[in-house]
């Protein structure tokens, strides 16, 4: 499975095959079953993870007990609670198992040193980091001023693939809308097909 790890990282990074090795050497292999908890809310975040296979969500829940995904990430991603990761203070979220996933951590020593010993890593880290800035702010005005129907649009042009893969319930939670409203949008896009 680190195979997984290190084809993507060699294809994305151009580090050498050694150090590629070397990085993948320092990670620490989980698996987590199906709804199985990375942390939850009140925990630190103490580790870098990339998902190999599977698939995970970040969310938090509300007083009223309201889900609200933030975020999934499937395989051949990154995630983690930033703020809780840099500051290493508790989380106000918690990310757990869509689907059995097998993942790599590192702790944050161990990350920070290997992002001081090749650049490159450094190099695409602050690239993956960018690019999640541009897509949350995408996702924050779409989320904010989009209709439902555009909201689902959205979702069925940017992730098809998780379409199959997430019950509605998740879907609903994700977009920000009630489960009988993602109900009635998805109806009227059927019946206009």
């Amino acid at each position: 499975m680190i195979s997984t790890f290190e084809n993507y990282l060699f294809e994305h990074t151009g580090l050498a095959e050694a150090d590629v090795r070397r990085i993948s050497a320092v990670a620490v292999q989980r698996k987590l079953r199906r709804n199985e908890f990375l942390f939850r809310e009140g925990e630190i975040c103490r580790h870098k993870v990339f998902i190999m296979s599977g698939l995970l969500r970040t969310f938090g829940i509300t007083p009223d007990g309201s889900e609200h995904i933030l975020q999934f990430s499937p395989e051949l991603t990154w995630t983690l609670d930033a703020e809780s990761y840099d500051r290493q203070i508790p989380s106000r979220f918690q990310i757990s198992a869509v689907e059995p996933s097998d993942l790599l951590l590192w702790t944050k020593n161990d990350f920070e040193g290997l992002l001081a010993e090749f650049p490159l890593l450094k190099s695409y880290a602050a690239q993956v980091i960018s690019g999640n800035i541009y897509s949350s702010r995408q996702r924050l005005l779409t989320a904010l001023s989009a209709t439902p129907e555009e909201k689902y649009e959205d979702f069925v042009q940017n992730s098809p693939d998780l379409l199959t893969r997430l019950p509605l319930r998740m879907i609903a939670a994700y977009l920000g809308i009630s489960l009988k409203t993602l109900n009635r949008v998805r109806q009227a896009q059927f019946l206009r097909s």
